[in-house]
């Protein structure tokens, strides 16, 4: 007949066996190498093998390679892990000097949101780099930052798909919401010690295509920062070295045709940096953030604007352009741009609000980033001239 202690012991013997299958399965799962899913909507971003997850910890599997842009897109002041990665034999994306890289079936990108925190409270960063929060240039630490969300696009056959996935409050799994979702979050201003609330929102996948479509008529996704213009840039890899990230990813088998002469490569600004001309800081800022609707073939074709960064500063700029279509979004201003007078500018008054039809960008923040904004009126309040206005203004 058992007594209690051998139940016990017995019971105690099963927990840890199973513990031990469990840590066993979790660690084969963990080490599985990356992979391509060629169809259906995995229910978990771990299917994807893109990252090894452990104890406070989450370290970039291998093979996935980690890079950043010159100027990255405002997200409530997010930061950003981004990855690419591609399987063995895959033949390597094709360079161009304007567009997005011609990247192969079989390529998977992640973007991970977070946020660093200290004392228990996320900070609200002025800049934000993930290769400066990287430990060893492959792992976040788990104690220092806060995972948000994971937004795969992954190239199948029928093109480019978009999968956003949310992390759990364990910081252990991100799972599938392709509806969406929103998070109540709090920010700790790093410098003056502020904190304000909002609603920090996860797009669902129509959403995301509605910023990834690059012709709005064949309504087909492409990456948006894999280009040669925001990867021309350093990166601090595994080991320690500094490398030029597209150097790197020639190296690595996923790209060709860098051309041999380094500075024939374009290069964003780096808008962070006061060293840099104004200019150059406030086109690469609204290249990144405006650029992949406001183009001839975008979303928002129909408005006149051209954003991108290698034309000349004119009416297709906004510069002395009466808006397309009256209304609130305009908020009774004339003209796009106003040379010197950023008050009467439309396209400040769109940066700064966060209201419904007037808010630019349109996705992908509930908040008003006051540096960027700060940059474009900076950079309006000092270009000379005037607008004339007209009989439709």
């Amino acid at each position: 007949m058992y007594n209690v202690v051998t139940l016990w012991r017995a019971a105690g013997a099963l927990v840890l066996g199973a513990a031990l299958a469990a840590s066993l399965t979790a660690c084969k799962n963990t080490n599985a190498p990356a992979a391509f899913i060629p169809e259906g909507q995995p229910a978990r971003l771990s299917d994807w093998h893109q990252f090894r997850t452990g104890a406070l910890r989450v370290e970039l599997n291998e093979g996935v390679q980690p890079y950043e842009l010159n100027t990255p897109l405002f997200s409530d002041y997010a930061h950003k892990l981004r990855t690419i990665w591609m399987p063995a034999g895959t033949p390597p994306g094709k360079y161009a000097p304007e567009a997005a890289f011609e990247l192969p079936v079989g390529t998977v990108i992640t973007k991970t949101f977070y946020y660093p925190k200290a004392d228990g409270a996320l900070l609200q960063t002025a800049t934000s780099s993930s290769n400066a929060d990287l430990l060893d240039g492959r792992t976040l630490d788990l104690s220092r930052v806060r995972l948000i969300e994971t937004r795969v696009l992954v190239h199948r056959t029928e093109g480019w798909v978009a999968l956003p996935y949310v992390w759990n409050a364990e910081q252990t799994e991100a799972v599938l919401s392709r509806t969406g979702d929103e998070a109540a979050l709090t920010l700790k201003d790093e410098k003056s010690g502020a904190s304000h609330s909002f609603t920090y929102v996860v797009p669902n996948t129509n959403q995301c295509a509605s910023c990834h479509v690059a012709k709005i008529k064949g309504k087909e996704l492409q990456p948006i920062g894999l280009k040669a213009r925001h990867l021309n840039r350093p990166f601090t890899y595994a080991g320690g070295a500094t490398e030029n990230q597209l150097e790197h990813l020639v190296k690595a088998g996923f790209l060709t045709g860098l051309p041999a002469e380094a500075a024939t490569i374009p290069k964003n600004a780096d808008w962070r940096d006061p060293a840099l001309p104004l200019e150059a800081r406030a086109r690469a800022y609204l290249d990144i953030n405006c650029a992949h609707c406001h183009n001839p073939v975008g979303a928002a074709n129909n408005t006149g604007l051209n954003l991108e960064p290698f034309l000349p500063p004119n009416r297709v700029l906004g510069l002395c352009k009466p808006p397309v279509a009256a209304g609130k979004g305009t908020g009774d201003r004339g003209f796009g741009i106003v040379p010197g007078q950023p008050d009467a500018s439309i396209m400040p008054f769109r940066l700064s609000s966060t209201e419904g039809g007037i808010m630019m960008p349109e996705l992908g923040r509930s908040t008003v980033h006051e540096e960027g904004l700060k940059l474009i009126r900076d950079w309006i309040k000092a270009m000379p001239g005037q607008c004339v206005p007209t009989d439709k203004t």
